[in-house]
């Protein structure tokens, strides 16, 4: 073997290697960037998993009320020690104004909201409280643009964008809340079970009652986030 072909073997040698490295930076870039869709996408996953599951509690008759003290006690114990060893060189310093500012914080962004968002499940269904969370960002729109943290350029696409998607988003949440549907995939009803009017007129009352609440969720919810960059 001459020196050429052993030049010639180093090189190829060097040449895979580089594009095998190119491939895993490739792949860790890609890892990277859809890390924060996973997260978001988990985080969905399981506030469904969770209405469904409250629902099935009240149903059984388990106070609302109950829930979420239940739920908020589970959530102290997990995130308080967490907090306490990750954040307590980072923490800002505890002042009457940043005490004040946590308080209204807690009152909108989870007491109101939870309440409002059980409240609603119990009227109405998990899939309604899932379809109205679409009412957040557009909320959180209008709230930004009356704050002044959002300018508002109807000229500009990316506004136009935005002003189209809260339009929708309140359009669609209007229809999920005056219209309910037939069932799907549920037997055919005999005519000796058909539900009187006035059971039809008080399950469509609810409906709408649960609807309101958890547009009440999603509104409080909307003004926690703007507060918190407040």
């Amino acid at each position: 073997m001459n020196g050429n072909e052993m030049q010639h073997r180093l090189k190829s040698t060097t040449n895979s290697q580089r594009s095998g490295e190119k491939e895993e930076m490739k792949v860790k870039s890609w890892l990277v960037e859809s890390a924060p869709f996973a997260a978001m996408v988990a985080v969905e996953c399981l506030d469904v998993g969770l209405t469904t599951l409250s629902k099935a509690a009240m149903s059984k008759g388990m106070s609302h009320f109950v829930l979420v003290v239940y739920s908020n006690a589970l959530a102290s114990l997990i995130l308080l020690p967490a907090a306490f060893f990750f954040t307590r060189k980072k923490r800002p310093p505890i002042t009457l104004s940043f005490l004040c500012k946590i308080f209204c914080l807690s009152i909108a962004g989870i007491t109101l909201t939870q309440n409002c968002v059980i409240t609603g499940v119990s009227y109405s269904s998990p899939t309604l409280a899932s379809a109205l969370a679409n009412l957040i960002p557009a909320f959180t729109f209008l709230l930004a643009v009356i704050f002044g943290m959002e300018k508002l350029e109807l000229k500009s696409p990316k506004s136009q964008i935005k002003v189209l998607g809260t339009l929708v988003s309140i359009s669609g949440a209007l229809i999920m809340t005056l219209y309910k549907g037939p069932p799907v995939l549920s037997p055919p009803i005999q005519p000796h079970l058909h539900p009187s009017p006035s059971a039809m007129l008080t399950t469509s009352n609810n409906w709408l009652i649960g609807g309101l609440f958890i547009a009440t969720a999603s509104l409080s919810l909307s003004a926690n986030i703007v507060g918190q960059v407040i």
